[in-house]
């Protein structure tokens, strides 16, 4: 273990020792993320295709967050986000020579175990910890959640179209490598292989509800990153959803995601915790989209402009509603802008937990807006939009910029030779991105590019190394999972 993190969990564990909080008075937190569920795929955000009468029971109760961006258009990247609370390019976590964008299997990169992880933070200060679902931060032994700070990990280690089949089929080439069925993993064992991905979100929710009743009488944290509704393959759904939805096989997936978050609420509103578990729901990126704009088969984003994969408003700006009954304020709306970086420094302050001093964390303190405070404003002077290594846009206040670039390998706006001026969007008036003002406000412009430039020494741009950027973690040897399985089993205390 570095020197750095071995001082900074030894300080943790001292300050637990000096400074007494009884475990009533610390809240637990469930952390719900859907894999590539698009901003205009559920009813509290306009929906009128899938039914989502849990969520909109959610919002109800609880606090839509209409500006929640992730910091990725793809998973890894943004997952890693929600982890570290940083940008994905600060830890390494945005692209890498073997697998680009997203982790595939096999991979020797992952998240470096040098990164103190929410699970950590909260870890230090008694929490239990735990993850079902999807990782997706690397699959070798050293990069598991059970080596990042998670008591118990019952998941898939990668997504769930990470399989030889649709690789042909989407015409990805991986070097002539095996690529293995996709596993179930119990911590650091799999137990099935493939696993069928139809059961994947009851088998998840199961186990979160189990979980959740174990540690009704002390803090805990549940990560629960669902592997639904996906991206490439055909969505998955169990039979109770199958073939039930108006919207074909995306909405069977999104409608059983709805139905896990409404168990989750019943469990602990059954359980007489519902007032002291902060409930957050979310998504990792915007869906994918199909190119007919009738067709809901991918998921939809709109009202906002854009597919995922992309640095569009629809690929970063995902459907978020925070729930905690008497502490978040029922049936409100946020729109300042806020993202999955402020969750562990929130998250922190919440339990008395210190926030990691030996390194920059891009995230911030949100309490005051989880609460719905009086005059509570965005902490964002500036917030980056990357493509891989490439930064494309930034946001302030309102203001969208689209920086003028000469080269890119995927932009939602411009097509090959015609990056060469600034794109400035008003995000909150124009939500559709449909009216580029760049021309009527040179001084924003001017104000965004040298955010930018900003964002450049700090965090790196295409062929440029930033000054702030930390390594992903790497391995020499990674071994197939049936190989590397061998290590023994953690058990939650």
């Amino acid at each position: 273990m570095p020197m750095e993190r071995r001082c900074f969990l030894f300080a943790i564990a001292l300050m637990c020792l000096s400074v007494p909080l009884m475990a009533a008075e610390r809240p637990s937190f469930i952390v719900i993320v859907c894999d590539n569920l698009g901003y205009g795929d559920i009813e509290p955000f306009g929906s009128t295709v899938n039914r989502t009468p849990n969520l909109n029971r959610m919002a109800r109760e609880g606090r839509k967050f209409t500006h929640f961006y992730v910091t990725a258009g793809v998973c890894t990247p943004s997952r890693a986000s929600v982890m570290t609370g940083c940008y994905a390019q600060r830890v390494g976590m945005h692209t890498n020579p073997r697998d680009g964008q997203v982790l595939r299997p096999l991979s020797p990169y992952g998240l470096n175990p040098s990164e103190i992880t929410i699970a950590e933070v909260l870890k230090q200060r008694g929490y239990a910890t735990a993850i079902f679902g999807k990782w997706h931060l690397g699959d070798q032994p050293e990069f598991l959640p059970t080596r990042q700070g998670f008591d118990l990990f019952f998941g898939i280690p990668y997504s769930d179209d990470m399989t030889r089949d649709v690789g042909r089929r989407i015409g990805r080439r991986f070097d002539g490598e095996r690529w293995p069925p996709l596993p179930l993993m119990e911590n650091e064992r799999v137990i099935e292989a493939p696993v069928d991905r139809d059961l994947l979100t009851k088998r998840f929710t199961e186990r979160a509800l189990q979980f959740i009743e174990q540690h009704a009488h002390r803090p805990f944290f549940l990560y629960f990153p669902q592997a639904m509704p996906g991206s490439t393959t055909t969505p998955f759904a169990s039979p109770a959803f199958k073939g039930k939805s108006r919207g074909g096989a995306w909405g069977d997936s999104v409608e059983e995601l709805d139905w896990s978050a409404g168990q989750i609420l019943d469990k602990l509103v059954d359980l007489g915790i519902d007032r002291r578990t902060l409930v957050v729901w979310t998504s990792d990126n915007g869906a994918p989209m199909a190119r007919s704009a009738n067709d809901l088969s991918r998921g939809t984003n709109r009202p906002l402009y854009g597919r995922g994969y992309t640095t569009a408003e629809g690929a970063f700006r995902v459907p978020t509603i925070m729930w905690q009954p008497a502490t978040v304020p029922a049936g409100t709306v946020c729109k300042q802008l806020v993202t999955t970086m402020d969750l562990l420094p929130t998250f922190a302050r919440m339990a008395d937990a210190p926030i990691p001093n030996d390194r920059t964390i891009d995230g911030h303190d949100i309490r005051s807006l989880i609460r719905g405070e009086t005059n509570a404003a965005s902490p964002y002077g500036a917030f980056y939009f990357y493509q891989a290594e490439q930064l494309q846009a930034v946001r302030s206040g309102p203001w969208k910029l689209f920086v003028p670039l000469k080269h890119f390998s995927r932009h939602p706006h411009f097509k090959p030779g015609q990056g060469t001026k600034p794109l400035l969007f008003n995000v909150v008036t124009d939500v559709g991105c449909a009216r580029n003002v760049a021309a009527e406000q040179p001084e924003i412009v001017e104000s965004l590019m040298m955010l930018a430039e900003k964002a450049r020494q700090e965090l790196g741009d295409t062929g440029r190394r930033g000054a702030g950027q930390r390594p992903a973690g790497r391995i020499d040897q990674p071994t197939p999972r049936e190989m590397a399985t061998t290590h023994a089993s953690h058990s939650i205390p």
